[in-house]
């Protein structure tokens, strides 16, 4: 049998008006300690983006959703969390913030393939 890990996730959720609260899932971050292993993925859908709000800025959006991927990722495209271990940069990341771009709750899993896992939870939750 092969062995599996606990996993955490969070959905990344994009919040156009953060006065109104609509959002939607644009990305989701994987956490395995037990691998110090920490990726996130994220697909943003311009068409939802701006049936919620017209006006909204896509391309600071998509810069956004791409920075969490950097951070979660690591190294020069980390910035000042270049130097944290994937727990650290996963735990900033999931932080409660009142942005454009905004973490979901927490939630917990097993996998054998925590990548794999981060292709299944954006297919499965964001696409």
């Amino acid at each position: 049998m092969t062995k599996r890990d606990v996993f955490e996730y969070a959905l990344v959720r994009v919040v156009p008006r953060v006065e109104r609260g609509e959002c939607f899932n644009a990305g989701v971050i994987v956490y395995c300690r037990a691998r110090s292993f920490a990726a996130a993925r994220t697909h943003l859908d311009e068409v939802k983006l701006l049936a919620l709000d017209p006006k909204a800025d896509v391309a600071g959006v998509r810069a956004a959703l791409r920075a969490v991927e950097g951070v979660c990722g690591g190294g020069e495209d980390a910035g000042q969390a270049a130097g944290d271990d994937a727990g650290r940069r996963f735990r900033w990341l999931i932080a409660p913030r009142s942005t454009v771009v905004q973490p979901g709750p927490v939630h917990t899993g097993l996998t054998a393939d925590p990548e794999a896992e981060v292709e299944r939870l954006l297919d499965l939750l964001v696409r």
